[in-house]
């Protein structure tokens, strides 16, 4: 019976009244405040003068053409679409089989192999950029393309290990040995039986990966060059010399790109069975 209240009151009992309401506007104020820098950079975006003022005046989409016509911005999106897929397809790589370790294996000294996946996620990204740098120049690695990879890579390895390792922890083991008993090998057992039940998880990790990739600055700032300048940085150079409504149009191709890879998680596999709601 108590159950069967609080149900219906989450259904529209006790809440239709004023606490449903007052529910409903902490929920909008909370959305309203995180999305109010972007929505302020969108209309940015879109303003007809020559330098970027808030509220807008007039509106033209003039500035994203300017963006996309920039040789610049051309190279410095193609870069940094490429590293962060690169980046993705290598943290799902090594990210997959580590979350399994961790989560399927008693082995020895687990607990430091996950503090060291993880550590990423422990230390600002700054300090591992520094990091990184020295580390690749005491090995001579010269190759900015590469050090920006590896650097992307490690950074995003533990957002897949989590996504993963969660997804993997409600996953029945005995339902894959059973595929074993019935004739299935090891691999054939995961692919076709794990596997589609962790697959949200891992399209979440792709996604966060990608994003987390796509979006960084202070790696790329340490380990780039004058030949390879992933778009954050192009976005903070222009804006340190002129700030026009061309660098909001290239901040909101940003957040469009982010929406879109949203949308298209959703639309594989669903947002909460991706987060495991």
């Amino acid at each position: 019976m108590a159950r069967g209240w609080i149900g219906g009151s989450l259904t529209g009992g006790s809440l239709a009244g004023g606490s449903a309401w007052l529910i409903y506007g902490a929920t909008f104020a909370v959305l309203l405040f995180v999305m109010a820098p972007l929505l302020v950079i969108l209309a940015l975006s879109v303003s007809n003068t020559q330098f970027a003022s808030f509220p807008p005046h007039g509106f033209t989409l003039a500035w994203y053409g300017k963006v996309l016509s920039d040789p610049d911005f051309q190279s410095s999106a193609e870069l940094s679409i490429g590293l962060a897929l690169a980046a993705t397809v290598a943290a799902l790589a090594l990210g997959v089989p580590a979350a399994f370790v961790l989560t399927r294996t008693a082995l020895r000294g687990r607990a430091l192999l996950q503090g060291l996946l993880l550590s990423p996620l422990v230390f600002p990204t700054l300090i591992t950029g520094l990091a990184l740098l020295q580390f690749f120049a005491w090995l001579h690695m010269q190759d900015a393309m590469v050090n920006l990879f590896l650097g992307h890579a490690l950074v995003t390895l533990p957002y897949v290990v989590r996504a993963v390792g969660v997804s993997l922890l409600l996953v029945d083991p005995s339902l894959e040995e059973a595929a074993w008993t019935l004739g299935a090998s090891r691999w054939r057992g995961f692919w076709r039986v794990t596997m589609p039940q962790i697959a949200p998880g891992v399209a979440a990790g792709a996604l966060f990966a990608f994003m987390v990739s796509l979006d960084n600055y202070p790696v790329s700032m340490w380990l780039s060059d004058a030949r390879a300048v992933p778009l954050p940085l192009l976005l903070f150079n222009d804006m340190a010399s002129l700030f026009d409504p061309s660098i909001a149009a290239m901040a909101s191709l940003m957040i469009l790109v982010g929406a879109a890879a949203v949308i298209v998680l959703e639309r594989l596999v669903g947002l909460r069975r991706a987060m495991g709601v």
